[in-house]
């Protein structure tokens, strides 16, 4: 099995912590790419997901609960790009040339980050279309 370490978006983190559509294929790639890559934000962000499923009635709050668990027992494998005037730079560069939104301008300017702004042969695990286009126009293989 192999430990190789790959970027992971908010949108592949949140089906990791509770039963979504995309559940399945995040565990399989967390089985695979143990080491998980995020920017400081997607601990928020992902809370933020869940909290939002709550209100919205598409979980309950003992899978709340649960699934905010199993969002800090991730944090064990994680690497976490931490913000800097850097990251701020590159996702502005990114808003521009892949017409993101702020979110996810950061994140992929994180990625890029981790990376060395050299993403070939980097695993990119994303389940947003918008952001996976530009992650792929950037040079990262994505998946799922």
């Amino acid at each position: 099995m192999k430990t190789e370490s790959a970027f992971w978006d908010t949108s592949a983190i949140v089906p990791l912590c509770c039963h979504q559509d995309d559940s399945l294929a995040a565990r399989r790639l967390a089985r695979q790419y143990r080491k998980l890559v995020v920017w400081w934000g997607t601990r928020v962000e992902a809370h933020s997901a869940l909290a939002r499923l709550f209100r919205e009635k598409e979980i309950t709050s003992t899978e709340l609960r649960r699934a905010l668990a199993k969002l800090s027992s991730l944090r064990a494998n994680q690497s976490i790009i931490l913000p800097a005037d850097r990251i701020g730079d590159l996702a502005e560069e990114v808003i521009d040339k892949y017409a993101l939104r702020a979110g996810d301008a950061l994140q992929l300017a994180a990625a890029l980050a981790w990376c060395n702004h050299d993403p070939r042969h980097r695993l990119f695990v994303c389940l947003d279309h918008r952001l996976s286009e530009a992650a792929q126009k950037a040079g990262f293989t994505v998946l799922p």
